[in-house]
C-alpha cells in the first residue's frame, strides 16, 4: 500500500526532520518526489523510499508578501495553474524549470536544504562560510587624484546628511552621484578663475525663472568667491548649483505638485526628466545652456499666450522689479550672530566675499537698515519678524494667481502634444482636432457634471464602434432596474434592453439603436476611468450654454463630421451612415491619435486680452492652494461622495427595509418607461431597417469598459 500522501505544514515538518536525522546519521539527504535514485546505496543501511512531498505554502498574512516555497512540485505531466489566474487556451511548450532561491526558515528552525537534483552541484556544508553578499549596485570609481574639489564632491555625495534641495529625492540625488562618479567627481560648472560660460546661463535663467510662472527663491544660487574659495566650497557650489538646475527643469515640467493628490480624476503621466539626463544635457552646451534649460517648459501657443500676460499683469504693478525672499521662522538676528538664513539676506541684496555666509556682519545689517528705511519701517538694522514680513513681499492678485495656475496646468500635458490631435478643454465645453496648430475640427461637446467630473489626463485613440451597445451604470441598476425586475421580470425587456447574467449577478444591456445611450457611435481612447468620446440621441442639449450633463465622458455635438476628420478619407460620413443598423461594427485607427482631456479657466488670444471660463469642478482654486498662491477655502472635491458600508447589491431590498437612511430625502427617478416612451426632441436622423445583430466586420478589441470578462465596471455615459 501507497504511503498516505502528506500536504502543508506537516510535510514540510516530515522533509526538514528526514534531512536532519540523514544529515545526522551520515546518510545523504532524503530525495523529493521523482527525484532520480541515488547510483549506490549505503552499505549496511536498508534504503529508505523517498517521502511523497507536495508542498503547498500556507496563505500570506494581511499585509505581507507570500514567501516562496523551498520546493514546488506537481505531478508528472500536469501543469497546475496559480490561483487566481485562468488556464492556459492551448497548450504550451513545455519550458525549463527555473531556479528559485529557498525562502528564509522560521528563527527556531534549522533551514532545509532543496533536494539535490542529477547534474546538480551539491549543496554547501552546514559549516561553510556565508557566501560574501552581492553589492547593492556597481561600486563608483575613486575621485581623480590630486583634485582636492573631486574627493569633496565625492564625499559630499556619499554623505547622506549633507543637504543639496529638500524637494530632489533619492532616486535624483542617486543620479546625480552617477552622473559625477563617470567624471570622476570632478567639477562641472567651475574653472580656476570662476563660473564656467555654461554655468553663467544657468544662473541667469534660473534668476529669471519668474517669467515662467516658477519661483526664483525655489532655485537658490550658490555664493561662491573665487579668490577666497576653499575645495570645500568649490565642491559645494558645483553641487548646488547642479541641484538647483535639475529641480528648475523638473519643476518646468511639473513636479512642484502631484496632480494625482487634488483629485483621483486628475491622473496625467508628467514626463519628468532625470537629474544625469538634466546635467548632461546643460554642462556642456555653453552659453546656449540657459536656453536648453528654459526649454524644459511647455512651448504650446497657449502657454505662451499666458506668459506674455503675466509680463504684462506684473509690468503695471509697482516694485514688481524688486526681489523678494521668503525666510523660514527664526529668532531676531542682530550684528554678530550667525544663522542659517543669512545666505538667503545676501542673495537677496546681492552682497557677497564673506569668508562666513552665515554671518549677521555690519554689511548685512546695513542693508537691511536700508530696506526699513525704504518701507518706512525704523532702520534698526535687526532682522525682526516685521521685516522678515516686509521681505516676503505681497501676495499676487486674483488675476496674476489665476494665470499661474493655468500655466501649471500646461505642465500636465505632454511636451509634444501630436502633429495631430484632439483636444478637449473640459470648462470650455469644446473638442477641436488640430493638426500643425491649425483647427481641422470644432464642436460643441457635453462633459461630465460635477459630482461625476470628466477625468483629465491624456491618452490615444485607437478605434471607434458604430452602433454601440451600452451596459447600464450600476448606479442605474440598482436604483432602477432592480427594483423594476423585482415586481415584473420582463421588466427590462418591455423597455428594449437584454439581462445578461455575470456570475452571480446580472448586468443590463442596451442594445444597439437610435434610442442607445450612446447614439451610433462612439471614439475608444483605453484608460483607467474607463471614459471615451460618443454620440448622443439628447441632441437638444447641446444647445444650452453650460453642457455639465453626462456621466463622465465626452457627448460630441456632430459625431459623424468628427469621425470623418478622425478616421480619414475613407470613411466618408455618407460611408459610416451605411452601417446604421447592421450590428456592432470596429474601425480601426489609421494610426493612434493622441487625445489630450485638459481643464484651463482663462484663455489668452493673440491680442493679450484674457477669456475666463467657469472652474466646473474647482481644479483651479485647488491648484492656487497647492502653489501657495490663495489662501481661499477650498470647495469639495468633484465627484467626492461618501462611502457607505454594506453588502454587496445582488437583488432587490426585502420587504420592509428602509429605502433610504432616516432622515435622508428619497431620490425622485424618473421611471425608465416613462423616458423610453417621451417623445424624441429635435430633428430625427434617418435609420437603416432594423436587422438582426451580425458579427462585426472587423476584429472586436477586448470589451474592457463593459465588464464582459468580470464584475460589472463603472459605467460612464
Amino acid at each position: 500500500m501507497a504511503p498516505k500522501r502528506r500536504t502543508g505544514r506537516n510535510a514540510g515538518a516530515a522533509a526538514a526532520l528526514a534531512v536532519l536525522l540523514a544529515a545526522q546519521s551520515g546518510l545523504p539527504p532524503a530525495r523529493a518526489e521523482g527525484a532520480a535514485a541515488a547510483p549506490d546505496a549505503v552499505a549496511g543501511v536498508p534504503a529508505t523510499p523517498p517521502p511523497a512531498i507536495t508542498a503547498i505554502p500556507d496563505g500570506p498574512k494581511p499585509g505581507t508578501e507570500m514567501s516562496k516555497p523551498v520546493t514546488e512540485m506537481s505531478e508528472p505531466g500536469t501543469d497546475t495553474p496559480k490561483p487566481g489566474t485562468d488556464a492556459p487556451q492551448a497548450e504550451a511548450p513545455p519550458k525549463p524549470a527555473a531556479a528559485t532561491e529557498p525562502s528564509a526558515a522560521p528563527p527556531e528552525a534549522a533551514p532545509v536544504q532543496p533536494a539535490a537534483l542529477p547534474g546538480s552541484p551539491a549543496p554547501p556544508p552546514a559549516d561553510a562560510p556565508a557566501a560574501p553578499a552581492e553589492a547593492s549596485g556597481p561600486a563608483l570609481p575613486p575621485p581623480a587624484p590630486g583634485d582636492p574639489v573631486a574627493e569633496v564632491v565625492a564625499a559630499r555625495l556619499a554623505d547622506p546628511n549633507f543637504s543639496l534641495i529638500r524637494r530632489l529625492n533619492t532616486k535624483q540625488r542617486e543620479a546625480i552621484q552617477a552622473f559625477y562618479a563617470l567624471g570622476a567627481f570632478k567639477s562641472v560648472w567651475l574653472t580656476e578663475t570662476g563660473w564656467t560660460e555654461a554655468a553663467k546661463a544657468v544662473i541667469a535663467r534660473l534668476q529669471a525663472a519668474g517669467e515662467d510662472g516658477l519661483d526664483p527663491l525655489a532655485y537658490p544660487i550658490p555664493l561662491l568667491d573665487p579668490p577666497h574659495a576653499k575645495p570645500a566650497d568649490r565642491a559645494e557650489a558645483d553641487l548646488k548649483l547642479s541641484a538647483a538646475a535639475v529641480l528648475y527643469a523638473r519643476d518646468a515640467r511639473g513636479s512642484r505638485i502631484e496632480p494625482s493628490r487634488l483629485s483621483r480624476f486628475i491622473t496625467p503621466k508628467l514626463d519628468l526628466p532625470a537629474a544625469d539626463a538634466v546635467l548632461a544635457r546643460l554642462t556642456p552646451a555653453a552659453a546656449s545652456a540657459g536656453g536648453l534649460l528654459q526649454a524644459y517648459n511647455p512651448a504650446q501657443p497657449g502657454y505662451l499666450a499666458l506668459k506674455a500676460k503675466l509680463a504684462s499683469v506684473r509690468a503695471q504693478q509697482p516694485n514688481r522689479a524688486v526681489p523678494m525672499v521668503r525666510l523660514p521662522k527664526g529668532p531676531a538676528l542682530k550684528t554678530g550672530m550667525r544663522d542659517p538664513r543669512v545666505p538667503l539676506i545676501r542673495a537677496r541684496f546681492g552682497l557677497g566675499g564673506a569668508q562666513d555666509a552665515t554671518a549677521y556682519d555690519e554689511g548685512v545689517a546695513t542693508a537691511v537698515a536700508s530696506f526699513q528705511r525704504e518701507r518706512g519701517m525704523k532702520a534698526s538694522g535687526v532682522l525682526d519678524p516685521a521685516t522678515v514680513a516686509a521681505l516676503a513681499g505681497s501676495s499676487p492678485g486674483k488675476q496674476e494667481a489665476d494665470i499661474l495656475a493655468n500655466m501649471e496646468r500646461w505642465r500636465w500635458l505632454p511636451a509634444d502634444l501630436g502633429r495631430t490631435h484632439v483636444f478637449v478643454n473640459i470648462p470650455e465645453y469644446k473638442v477641436r482636432v488640430m493638426r500643425d496648430g491649425r483647427v481641422l475640427d470644432e464642436a460643441r461637446v457635453i462633459v461630465g457634471k460635477p459630482d461625476s467630473p470628466t477625468p483629465i489626463f491624456s491618452g490615444e485613440m485607437t478605434y471607434a464602434v458604430v452602433n454601440p451597445s451600452w451596459t447600464v451604470p450600476p448606479s442605474i441598476l440598482k436604483s432602477q432596474f432592480l427594483p423594476g425586475l423585482a415586481r415584473d421580470p420582463n421588466y427590462a425587456a418591455r423597455l428594449g434592453y437584454q439581462v445578461v447574467k455575470r456570475g452571480n449577478g446580472i448586468a443590463i444591456r442596451q442594445p444597439p439603436g437610435e434610442r442607445n445611450a450612446l447614439g451610433f457611435i462612439k471614439f475608444m481612447f483605453p484608460n483607467d476611468h474607463a471614459v471615451y468620446l460618443h454620440d448622443t440621441p439628447n441632441r437638444s442639449l447641446f444647445s444650452r450654454s453650460e453642457r455639465a450633463l453626462s456621466h463622465g465622458c465626452v457627448r460630441v455635438d456632430d459625431p459623424f463630421r468628427f469621425a470623418q476628420v478622425v478616421l480619414g478619407p475613407h470613411w466618408p460620413t455618407e460611408r459610416l451612415q451605411k452601417l446604421i443598423g447592421k450590428g456592432e461594427r470596429t474601425v480601426m485607427l489609421p494610426e493612434k491619435l493622441p487625445v489630450h482631456l485638459a481643464y484651463f479657466t482663462l484663455e489668452a488670444d493673440s491680442t493679450g486680452s484674457l477669456r475666463s471660463l467657469p472652474d466646473l469642478y474647482g481644479v483651479n482654486a485647488r491648484v492656487k492652494v497647492a502653489l501657495g498662491l490663495s489662501s481661499e477655502a477650498l470647495p469639495p472635491e468633484a465627484g467626492h461622495k461618501p462611502k457607505v458600508a454594506g453588502p454587496k447589491v445582488a437583488g432587490p431590498k426585502p420587504a420592509g427595509a428602509p429605502a433610504s437612511a432616516p432622515g435622508a430625502a428619497p431620490r425622485p427617478h424618473r421611471d425608465l418607461a416613462q423616458q423610453q416612451a417621451a417623445p424624441r426632441s429635435g430633428h430625427r436622423r434617418p435609420v437603416a431597417a432594423a436587422t438582426e445583430p451580425e458579427e462585426p466586420a472587423v476584429v472586436q478589441p477586448a470589451p474592457d469598459y463593459f465588464g464582459e470578462t468580470g464584475a460589472i465596471r463603472r459605467g460612464w455615459w
